[in-house]
């Protein structure tokens, strides 16, 4: 009796993808929650903080103003449920699960740690909006990143794939500094928010994956598919 015999495919994108895009994240923020719940101060933020208002335009600060708008509770909510109704109505119910898991999880995740470290803002110059929540990690940065994360890897595997990263990567990067130009949160709030939406969507992706992507096809000994014969 032969049998066909399957070798396991040794496929290093997982591993680099929880290594670098999960557990990576995860212990930055780690470290930086820790001093945050410990109310220590990072001595670059504030002078970083001066320069960069100091240093900002009348054009800069405008946009900052209507990111701090669009990226609010109502219209990401909007655009969110907007998806996540969008791909259930297109029959592309992974995705929908994922739109869900993805980035609802990123929205929760950081509403419990602004909870938890309550850490205040920043106060050191007059605002041009209102932020009366804690700072801690930016809630526009973590859904920010997120979305962005979602969107580039559902574009992937399509010719969408370079404008989807590089569009994305610019609008989370404006939307992290545009919190910075507003003085509504420290470095460390943004640089956590990234971190997070990443670590979340890249998560959600991880217990999904498989049903979000064709299945890969073992590598056969052999003829591709061999039935098994009894002599």
């Amino acid at each position: 009796m032969r049998l066909s015999s399957a070798a396991p495919i040794l496929r290093p994108a997982p591993v680099l993808r929880f290594l670098l895009g999960i557990l990576l994240p995860l212990v930055l923020v780690g470290m930086i929650a820790e001093d945050v719940l410990e109310q220590q101060r990072f001595a670059f933020e504030t002078p970083l903080l001066t320069w960069i208002h100091a240093h900002s335009s009348p054009a800069l600060t405008s946009m900052s103003v209507f990111l701090h708008t669009f990226g609010g509770p109502v219209p990401m909510g909007a655009v969110f449920m907007v998806i996540v109704l969008g791909l259930r109505f297109m029959q592309r119910r992974p995705q929908a699960l994922f739109a869900l898991l993805g980035l609802g999880s990123a929205v929760g995740i950081a509403f419990g740690m602004k909870v938890l470290f309550h850490r205040p803002r920043p106060e050191l110059w007059t605002r041009l909006v209102s932020e009366s929540g804690p700072s801690f990690p930016s809630g526009h940065t973590t859904v920010a990143a997120a979305l962005v994360t979602f969107v580039v890897l559902l574009a992937w595997h399509s010719s969408w794939r370079w404008p989807a990263l590089v569009l994305g990567v610019v609008y989370a990067g404006l939307m992290g500094y545009s919190r910075l130009v507003l003085g509504v949160h420290f470095p460390t709030d943004v640089l956590a928010g990234w971190l997070t939406g990443v670590a979340c969507v890249l998560g959600a992706y991880s217990l999904l994956g498989t049903r979000l992507r064709p299945a890969v096809e073992p590598v056969m000994e052999g003829h591709a598919a061999q039935d098994r014969r009894i002599p």
